[in-house]
């Protein structure tokens, strides 16, 4: 690794390029100088030879002498700053103020502002959110449900039908919906999707649509006979799933009437990526030259009868998640359907296209080496550019969370210390060879405030792994919940790490027995974290050391329960989850979630970090079905525990 010099590091520090951080054993650990090289590349910055590390600090300077505004100002409501001479404000309704500062009486929203020959945004966001209410939900991975009315995965009719009988939850927590590129093979993943501001297709109910009540008989049986067949190793095919839905859909697509294209550009632009997608490929770089920018000559002049389909489809996905919170609402939950924001986007998928302004070309976002992430973490996903979120005013995240939480009641954002900063891997570099950028959190933060109060929602935050302190206290003083989950609420100052007792949990958290990435209850039991990482040579140690480690963590975890009365050293494996919820209900959590995966006895977790193909992510189907879900005593036993904390605290 080569030396950092200071004036390479003076340099990243401009530009908010991390040359050193604190890894997950809490001790420094420096950046490589070819790692720091590399993301400044990213950033436009070139730093590759000492006379442009020079010319890159001498235009720092500049800026700084200039004394010129950033593009956009972000203030929280009820605060004014200082601005460099009198200048107009024109305000989101349309009405115009002479202003020789920012003043403190200003609304909520967006605004403009033209002062010393400069144009800038002006956000005035909330000092916090209004306090989340106390409740229990479930967490669900919508897509691993299954029943008689669905076709080979869970879907958005399931979801309904679940709102309406899970044992009268106040949220249920799903997975991220985000749209796919609609072309085959069909990525398994909802965390690397083609677009995070439309949504999934393959979530539809067909049967649920306009179109299929008014289609006759004959019709109706036609697009019946579509539903695949159970594969016969079991598991989740997206691309047969996606082939029948299509199928059906194009043949009720001619009862779908006139479609508009006009009243929502950023629709009408993001099908028309699609129906591009479908013609050339689904990675955009690799299409002709003439379609490879959505402002091109060639791409406005397209013309396609896809353009539409792929319109009504979003139409269709818009009427279903309408639907399902109205369930939610009619059934009395207090915050209803939670969504799920993955943290980037596939660089070669719609977003990536439309969105590439913004985005930092070539990099790769993930996380560095951690306790359950040994190697460290390459997500292969897009970044937003933070320098280029400034110059656009934040319209492209502003118009993302919009149409997020225009269908939710709430919205976790996955991996939220990527509001403060987020692991940027330079092309040709591995996971653990890269390093932190920096976004503006008050800005970050602000906006997410902003858009979730307009929606009413409540925003959580994944504040889990390698989390600066800074972190949990932005999140507590804005009134967004982190998350509290079991295998990580720990004392680690102890040598002995023992687990937190129930009382100490953080108030402002949505408590869990684990998440998608982690061991299940019954995994962490039977130590499955350890065989199946062993098995795929995803340990960075000697197997023994890390089972000996799983029985350790195993044993800790039971003295805490006994602690709290909930077990006996007789106590079974499944006496010992259904305690593991017991012990979150007495958490002062706001709320407190299950899993159906613990719920169920599952074994296996959804997903398995730092695997591909080696382990079946995100296909594996719960093994009971959504009928059968309605009539397990474990599911009553678990919601009965959870909805009984509210009554007695």
């Amino acid at each position: 690794m080569t030396l950092m010099n200071g004036e390479l590091a003076a340099l990243a520090a401009a530009h908010g390029v991390a040359t050193w951080y604190e890894d997950w054993h809490r001790q420094r650990k420096d950046v490589s100088t070819e790692s720091v090289v590399g993301v400044l590349a990213l950033l436009g910055v070139d730093a590759s030879t000492p006379a442009a590390i020079s010319a890159g600090l001498a235009a720092v300077r500049e800026r700084d002498r200039l004394g010129r505004l950033p593009a956009t100002i972000v203030v929280r409501v009820g605060t004014g700053r200082a601005l460099p001479g009198p200048g107009t404000l024109e305000l989101e309704d349309g009405g115009t103020r002479e202003v020789d500062r920012v003043p403190d009486d200003l609304p909520l929203g967006w605004h403009r502002l033209r002062v010393a020959g400069q144009e800038v945004t002006l956000v005035v966001v909330p000092v916090a959110l209004p306090e989340a209410p106390e409740t229990w939900g479930w967490m669900l991975q919508l897509y691993a449900l299954h029943s008689a009315g669905s076709w080979g995965m869970g879907d958005l009719g399931d979801l309904r039908t679940f709102l309406t009988g899970s044992g009268g939850p106040g949220l249920v927590l799903l997975n991220p919906l985000h749209a796919i590129t609609p072309t085959l093979p069909v990525p398994s993943s909802p965390y690397s999707p083609s677009s995070r501001r439309f949504a999934n297709p393959l979530y539809l109910r067909v049967s649920d649509t306009d179109e299929y009540r008014r289609a006759d008989p004959a019709l109706r049986s036609q697009v019946d006979a579509l539903k695949p067949a159970q594969p016969a190793d079991g598991l989740i095919d997206y691309s047969a799933v996606w082939q029948a839905k299509r199928a059906a859909l194009e043949l009720l697509w001619p009862l779908a009437g006139e479609v508009d294209l006009e009243s929502d550009a950023g629709l009408t632009d993001f099908a028309r990526f699609c129906a591009l997608a479908e013609r050339f490929g689904p990675n955009w770089p690799e299409w002709p030259p003439e379609y490879q920018r959505p402002d091109a000559p060639g791409v406005r002049e397209f013309r396609s009868d896809r353009v539409a389909f792929h319109a009504w489809l979003q139409r269709l996905l818009e009427q279903q998640l309408a639907a399902a919170n109205e369930a939610a609402r009619d059934s009395g939950m207090p915050v209803g359907v939670v969504h799920d924001l993955a943290v980037g986007i596939d660089p070669n998928g719609a977003d990536g296209w439309l969105l590439r302004d913004v985005l930092a070309e070539g990099v790769h976002a993930g996380a560095p080496p951690d306790a359950f992430n040994q190697l460290g973490q390459d997500w292969g996903l897009a970044a937003w550019r933070p320098d280029r979120l400034i110059e656009t005013g934040y319209a492209a995240y502003r118009d993302m969370l919009r149409r997020i939480f225009r269908h939710a009641g709430g919205l976790r954002v996955d991996h939220v210390a990527g509001l403060w900063r987020l692991w940027w891997v330079p092309p040709g570099m591995g996971a653990a060879g890269g390093t932190y950028v920096h976004y503006d959190p008050e800005a970050m933060l602000g906006i997410l405030a902003l858009e979730a109060t307009r929606a009413g929602a409540v925003v959580i935050g994944e504040d889990l792994g390698t989390v600066q302190p800074v972190v949990t206290e932005g999140l507590e003083r804005m009134n967004m919940l982190g998350s509290a989950v079991l295998w990580f609420t720990r004392d680690y100052d102890d040598p002995k790490s023992p687990f937190v007792p129930a009382a100490d949990y953080p108030r402002n958290a949505l408590a869990s027995i684990s998440t998608h990435d982690l061991p299940t209850a019954a995994g962490f039991l039977a130590g499955e974290q350890v065989r199946v990482r062993a098995e795929l040579g995803q340990l960075a140690g000697p197997v023994e050391a890390e089972r000996r480690t799983a029985a350790k963590d195993r044993m800790a975890l039971l003295a805490a329960l006994r602690d709290e009365g909930l077990i006996t050293t007789a106590s079974t494996d499944p006496e010992i989850i259904v305690a593991m919820h017991e012990f979150l209900a007495r958490t002062p959590c706001r709320f407190v979630t299950a899993s159906l995966y613990d719920a169920l006895g599952e074994v296996r977790q959804p997903n398995l970090p730092g695997t591909m193909y080696e382990y079946p992510n995100w296909r594996m189907p719960l093994a009971s079905s959504l009928e059968q879900i309605a009539e397990d005593p474990r599911i009553a036993t678990i919601a009965g525990i959870l909805a009984r904390r509210k009554a007695g605290r």
